[in-house]
């Protein structure tokens, strides 16, 4: 006879499904609620992994974060490990399970179902593949270490996102010598090229080899060979090429899978059955920018979904929350962080953007040890809405992105971030903070006070017949300056206006700062003047200026 107690059961520990668990806990005490976990360990800090292969964790417990005893002891909760979810029958409500210590199998019923199984590893189908680790759980990274403690002397990273970043950087940290090989031309494909230039910059400057470009043909005993024929030593090889989402279970089930290929959910994070809930990794979000289907496998965000699901049970008002995908990693001295669209999807999307790219200090220069840092935002033309934004840099770099995120989320316009009063001191910030700079360089765009133009346009604009000014000193042209290019220091301009055609000018200096205070004065004198965005700062660390070495 079935039990008059709501019993709930959640497939799948860690971020959603314990957030879900306990916070289902706190809000009904004698709810039955048994969680479900087809490994050893159901709450485990899975961000903190790399780190525990490159020795900065150092004990492997530390990443644990609770245990089947200590949720029982605290949350009363029954979390069984080491038991997978082998089918579902949603007529009956009843789940099939399988003990994996005990071999044997056995059925649950259900008045609400949690599904949070999470991502899987992508696993390209390339002779050799299983010679292959990856990382995405403790087992996983338990293997890891111990290929690590073995000493191999070369190590190989397919991948070279996120995870394969981390990943390299924490093996280079152990002395191996390693390598990251990614099929795309740059690391870090959120990033646009120009910002993913100096990360590639910082990967190997730190004596990890980087191919850009090319795919992995096989794997060898020994080597990994490349799509071109190169063969590269490999005693370890490490696979990070992504994740897809866990789709297994409820594809048995009948549920409605959506068009990225995650479980299809609506605000309250149901699937197709009512009475059955997906969150996580495994689930599709909706995408602030678009309202379309996106998959973003972020912590914080299954935490939040797990979050909504448990109120949503106990009947209390939730919130539609979509997703603007914000994202942070360090990348040895580097930090990188996005959040929002990039540039490619925008283009992608033939949707029309404006960028802006800045190169401020992480705090006032005046005050010792402030490092400069690059930012890039790309607002809507029309209704100055912000779209994404991306930074790089050694200090200052995760705040910036934070209230940028922020901005996006409470719908500020661009220009309004220079409204943003923000914490300043010289050791912190500066009395007009780099967001704030991002917002008057907008006001400055959208009102038609100047014009810009990017670092992909300028030899367009060469071509076609127009004059490259560059107005920094003659200390800083001599150490390097963009092709074809005439100095003219800003502050010899009013005196040599006529050494300048009245077609099209564009006028750069390092950051775009003095090339600004110069496209205006040409400006009211008559010129047709453009500002190059972002300045030599942000052309040499261009595709661009790569192609002219």
């Amino acid at each position: 006879m079935k039990s008059s107690v709501r019993q709930t059961i959640i497939v799948g520990g860690v971020a959603g499904g314990m957030s879900a668990a306990t916070r289902l806990r706190r809000l009904d005490p004698d709810a039955s609620i048994i969680v479900l976990e087809k490994s050893a360990f159901v709450s485990y800090a899975n961000c903190g992994l790399p780190y525990y292969i490159g020795g900065i964790i150092s004990n492997r417990d530390d990443l644990l974060l609770q245990t089947p005893e200590s949720l029982h002891a605290r949350f009363a909760l029954d979390v069984r490990v080491r038991n997978e979810v082998t089918s579902l029958d949603r007529d009956r409500k009843v789940v099939k399970v399988r003990d994996l210590m005990l071999n044997h199998e056995y059925e649950l019923n259900y008045d609400q179902l949690i599904l949070s199984p999470g991502a899987q590893p992508v696993i390209p189908p390339i002779p050799g593949v299983d010679r292959a680790l990856t990382l995405r759980t403790v087992e996983d990274v338990t293997r890891i270490v111990d290929a690590v403690e073995a000493q191999p002397r070369h190590a190989v990273v397919i991948g070279g996102g996120f995870i394969g970043l981390e990943t390299a950087e924490n093996l280079r940290h152990r002395g191996i010598e390693t390598t990251i090989i990614e099929a795309l031309d740059q690391v870090l494909a959120p990033l646009d090229p120009e910002m993913a230039i100096s990360v590639a910059h910082e990967v190997r400057k730190h004596g990890v080899h980087l191919h850009l470009g090319v795919a992995v043909a096989a794997i060898h005993d020994k080597q990994v060979e490349l799509a071109d024929g190169r063969l590269i030593d490999a005693d370890l090889v490490i696979l990070a090429i992504g994740v897809r989402p866990d789709i297994g279970l409820a594809k048995l089930a009948g549920l409605e899978i959506g068009p990225r290929g995650g479980i299809s959910t609506n605000s309250n994070n149901q699937s197709s059955d009512s009475s059955i809930y997906a969150i996580g990794d495994a689930a599709e979000k909706i995408d602030a920018l678009d309202g379309e289907a996106s998959l973003v496998p972020l912590a914080n965000i299954a935490n939040r979904q797990g979050r909504v699901v448990a109120d949503h049970i106990m009947g209390r008002k939730v919130r539609a929350v979509s997703v603007i995908g914000t994202a942070i990693v360090k990348v040895f001295d580097l930090t990188v962080a996005t959040t929002g669209w990039n540039e490619k999807r925008l283009k992608q999307a033939d949707r029309k953007y404006l960028a802006i790219h800045s190169h401020p200090g992480s705090h006032t220069g005046y005050y010792p040890g402030a490092k400069t840092m690059a930012l890039k935002i790309l607002i809507d033309p029309i209704s100055h809405s912000i779209l994404g934004a991306q930074g790089i840099g050694r200090e200052g770099v995760d705040k910036r992105i934070d209230v940028i995120a922020t901005a996006i989320r409470g719908g500020l316009l661009a220009e309004e971030l220079a409204d943003l009063e923000l914490a300043y001191a010289p050791p912190f910030g500066s009395a007009k903070d780099p967001i704030n700079m991002l917002g008057y360089m907008a006001e400055n765009i959208v009102s038609g006070l100047t014009e810009t133009v990017q670092w992909d346009e300028i030899d367009h604009r060469v071509a076609g017949g127009a004059t490259l000014v560059d107005v920094r000193s003659t200390e800083e042209f001599v150490r390097g300056h963009i092709p074809n290019a005439v100095n003219i220091s800003v502050d010899e301009l009013r005196g040599r206006l006529s050494e300048i055609p009245r077609k099209d000018v564009v006028l750069y200096c390092q950051v775009g700062q003095r090339a600004h205070t110069a496209t205006l004065f040409l400006r009211e004198h008559g010129f047709k003047a453009v500002n190059l965005d972002g300045g030599y700062q942000t052309w040499v660390h261009s595709p661009a200026a790569h192609a002219t070495r």
